[in-house]
């Protein structure tokens, strides 16, 4: 057996050698093959790339404890869903954009004494803030309906007083700015300009309980020089002892506006 395998073994180099010219022996030795060894990323890297939320997801936990049911996107709020808060209980319930309030959603908080919700703003937003229009109640029962800009009341709006007041118009800011009425809850009104939540500029202002009118120049919430007539005098619950007498003024618009311009 020795012998045939050192036989063949002589045959196979010699035609090596008459092949190549070269012996067998002084040929270089085969490249050994050496396996390219992976390159692993860190668990923690796949670790995060698995727990990475797209699409519909139950429930999902922060470590704060919040938690939130809904939509996600590269690993962000996403679409619609609803968040609600550990510490303070409040809800918020409506559309997401990568991680932020935005589009239609609404804001609803716990009130601890009664254990019950109550619904704090409702309408549009914008980046995590109130943008567009919605609806905000405050704490203090007064009520906005309008239009937001970043947050704040800006266009035009409604808004109802706890005191029965009622002004709408334009905002800007977050106050009354531009053009708006107030109807007061005991039936006075102004109507006119505001600026930065006062009457200032060209304006009206109605005394209904002593049937009186004035028209005239406003500057920070003050009647700076205008007209005041009798309006509605006969019907009013308190009118002055004496009508106001008749101005014999020849131009009585030229003195006002001479008054103005001081």
């Amino acid at each position: 057996m020795f012998f045939f395998s050192f036989f063949f073994l002589f045959l196979y180099k010699m035609s090596l050698f008459f092949t190549f010219g070269v012996k067998a022996s002084l040929l270089p030795p085969a490249m050994p093959y050496i396996k390219t060894p992976q390159k692993n990323e860190p668990l923690t890297r796949q670790l995060d790339v698995k727990s990475q939320k797209c699409g519909l997801r139950h429930t999902v936990y922060s470590p704060t404890g919040n938690e939130y049911t809904g939509e996600w996107q590269d690993n962000k709020k996403h679409g619609k869903g609803t968040q609600i808060w550990r510490t303070s209980g409040a809800i918020y319930n409506g559309e997401w954009k990568f991680g932020k309030y935005d589009g239609y959603g609404t804001y609803s908080e716990l009130l601890p004494e009664t254990n019950k919700y109550v619904r704090k703003y409702c309408g549009t937003w914008k980046n995590g803030k109130k943008h567009g229009e919605g609806t905000f109640s405050y704490s203090n029962s007064d009520v906005y309906e309008g239009e937001w800009s970043e947050g704040q009341r800006s266009g035009w709006g409604k808004i109802y007083y706890k005191n029965g007041d009622i002004y709408e118009g334009e905002w800007m800011r977050d106050k009354c700015h531009g053009q708006g009425i107030i109807q007061f809850a005991n039936g006075n009104w102004y109507e006119g300009a505001w600026q930065y939540g006062k009457r200032n500029g060209d304006g009206k202002f109605y005394y209904s309980d002593k049937g009186q009118l004035y028209k005239g120049l406003w500057v920070d919430g003050v009647a700076k020089c205008g007209t005041l007539t009798d309006c509605g005098r006969d019907n009013a619950p308190m009118p002055t002892k004496y009508p106001i007498p008749k101005l014999g003024l020849v131009d009585a618009e030229l003195v006002l506006k001479e008054a103005r311009s001081v």
